[in-house]
């Protein structure tokens, strides 16, 4: 299994989670905006918009390649002359608060030394935290994990726990998921064996997300909601901007700006000092913010 295998198999999986997201939402349809990129390579952003689920939304995929340059050296650690990257990296902004929003992606790294290996990760920030919602998105993590290793589902839940982080507000930045990187073939797994694992990751992904738009689409929604949906989408914009790994690689790589900032919402806010009433489920939520929550063993309510 090649690179340019695994980099079609990508833009395949890029196509099917595209069209089970326009059924998903129902009245709006992806817009493709194909870009190459002058040191090498190139990719097809995806963005759907004001839908009736999806306010902003994107699935990009990427195949890029050039020079190691001295800023990625410093950043990733790496060392080699050449890369070689690609990969398929979507997230959501839904309109209604009591649907979440979701960010996976799958991807795939080479060096001209012959060092490889694949990383990705899927999470969901809620704008309000629905126990059993979490329960059921981490169950079918789990299932996908197990089924090629069952050590991958803890260590990459933990991984997910501290990945998505936001160390200046001492909070997670949703429920998590699975995170994963530098993931190689050793004596268990093989190299197909990893790839696999991604690309049903990245078929699970619409599957877990259906659920979780039937269970808030239809709820009614309040002005003093999407003033919270909006403060929230402010944190995940702190995230993505401050400590995200994968943001920061794009810009230090070379990447196409506008489809790295893909991930940000239309609209955020930000209030000075925003304190929820005690007991309230905007409370509720932010005092689920944090590590460690075993979401798989929650006794369903």
């Amino acid at each position: 299994m090649n690179k340019a295998i695994i980099s079609s198999e990508f833009q395949l999986l890029q196509d099917r989670i595209c069209k089970a997201l326009e059924n998903i939402d129902g009245s709006s349809l992806f817009v493709e905006d194909k870009w190459e990129r002058e040191e090498g390579g190139g990719g097809r952003t995806r963005i759907i918009q004001n839908g009736s689920v999806i306010e902003k939304g994107g699935v990009a995929f990427s195949m890029v390649e050039g020079i190691v340059t001295d800023g990625m050296k410093t950043q990733m650690g790496i060392k080699g002359n050449e890369f070689f990257a690609t990969g398929v990296s979507i997230v959501l902004h839904p309109s209604n608060p009591h649907i979440p929003i979701i960010h996976m992606n799958v991807r795939y790294f080479e060096l001209d030394n012959g060092d490889y290996w694949f990383g990705g990760g899927i999470d969901l920030t809620p704008h309000y935290i629905i126990p059993n919602q979490a329960k059921e998105f981490h169950i079918g993590l789990k299932k996908v994990c197990d089924k090629y290793n069952k050590e991958f589902y803890p260590k990459f839940k933990n991984w997910a726990d501290d990945y998505f982080y936001i160390p200046h507000r001492n909070e997670t930045r949703g429920i998590g998921g699975i995170f994963f990187d530098h993931l190689k073939p050793n004596s268990e797994s093989s190299k197909e064996d990893i790839f696999n694992f991604c690309i049903e990751l990245g078929d699970t992904f619409s599957i877990l997300y259906k659920y979780q738009v039937n269970c808030g689409k239809d709820i009614l929604i309040t002005n003093k909601q999407i003033k919270w949906r909006n403060l929230r989408r402010g944190r995940y914009v702190e995230f993505n901007l401050v400590n995200d790994k994968g943001t920061k690689f794009g810009l230090v790589s070379g990447g196409r700006t506008e489809s790295i900032l893909m991930s940000l919402p239309a609209n955020a806010s930000w209030e000075y000092n925003y304190l929820p009433i005690n007991d309230s489920k905007e409370k509720q939520t932010l005092d689920l913010l944090k590590k460690g929550v075993d979401w798989v063993m929650l006794k369903k309510s």
